[in-house]
């Protein structure tokens, strides 16, 4: 803050000028302090930081579902049972983290602060094209935190307006962006994850058969991958699960996550590597 307003109650300067629409490039330009790839780390220096690991999704007819697990880890350890990693970017669209948690959820959280700003400012809600470019730059931006081992990869997945009809990106560590056909999965996991939702996805989903495919891929990729935490049965953590259709974005309550797992580990006790593709 500018020194001949402090204590004053005044708001400085910058505060008051017309300028970009785009949050980020304010903070930039006055406190690039603030953003998460402006902070270098000291030179030599190993950080262990707790990972967010697997997020899905898959498109559904009238939307799309985001999914993430809970688990957090930490080298071979298990930092964090119930951690949340699918969060609202705005009413019609979602981001789901993988990579270091804390930097993440701050990503996540200016994310969200660069959505309302340009709305406030421009007086409309920007396109999902917009808004998955946005996510790019700041991917971009966080590049040398990422080369110093504290990389970011979500998935941004959200409901187009203008096509009527759900749509999904995935970025790599230097903001590359794809947009993907059907369904995606990134983090640790994603690799078993992708194996489920290729043998499982069909056109024409329902929302409820959406939902029950991520989780069962969540749960196929918990069955190979030990940094990606399955349903829990005994503490009761399950998946976070958010639809997002023309109505908006919509997390599922833990009793409807919870009677999808429970459902498919009743299934699994006869078939545990899950149900099997149809042979055509």
């Amino acid at each position: 803050m500018e020194a001949n307003t402090r204590g004053t109650g005044r708001l400085p300067a910058a505060f008051l000028t017309p300028g970009s629409s785009s949050f980020i490039d304010f903070l930039a330009e006055h406190s690039p302090d603030l953003l998460p790839g402006r902070r270098a780390l000291p030179a030599g220096l190993t950080l262990e930081a707790p990972h967010g690991t697997t997020i899905v999704s898959a498109v559904f007819d009238g939307g799309v579902v985001l999914a993430g697990d809970r688990r957090a880890t930490m080298g071979n350890v298990i930092a964090q049972r119930d951690i949340e990693k699918v969060f609202p970017a705005d009413e019609y669209s979602a981001v789901g983290i993988a990579g270091t948690a804390g930097l993440a959820v701050e990503m996540v959280r200016l994310f969200q602060l660069e959505l309302e700003h340009y709305e406030k400012i421009e007086g409309t809600v920007l396109s999902l094209e917009g808004k998955a470019n946005r996510l790019t730059t700041m991917i971009r931006g966080n590049l040398g935190m990422a080369m110093q081992g504290l990389a970011v990869v979500p998935m941004f997945a959200g409901y187009d307006l203008d096509l009527g009809r759900g749509r999904i990106f995935t970025y790599d560590v230097t903001g590359g962006r794809s947009e993907e056909r059907g369904f995606a999965a990134t983090g640790s996991g994603s690799v078993f994850a992708r194996g489920s939702l290729k043998k499982l996805y069909r056109q024409g989903l329902t929302g409820d058969q959406a939902a029950t495919l991520v989780v069962q891929a969540l749960y196929d990729a918990a069955d190979d991958d030990s940094a990606t935490g399955g349903p829990d049965l005994a503490r009761g953590i399950y998946p976070i699960v958010s639809l997002i259709t023309e109505e908006g974005f919509r997390r599922l309550s833990e009793e409807e996550v919870a009677e999808i797992a429970l459902s498919i580990t009743a299934h699994r006790r006869n078939q545990p590597d899950g149900p099997q593709a149809p042979l055509l």
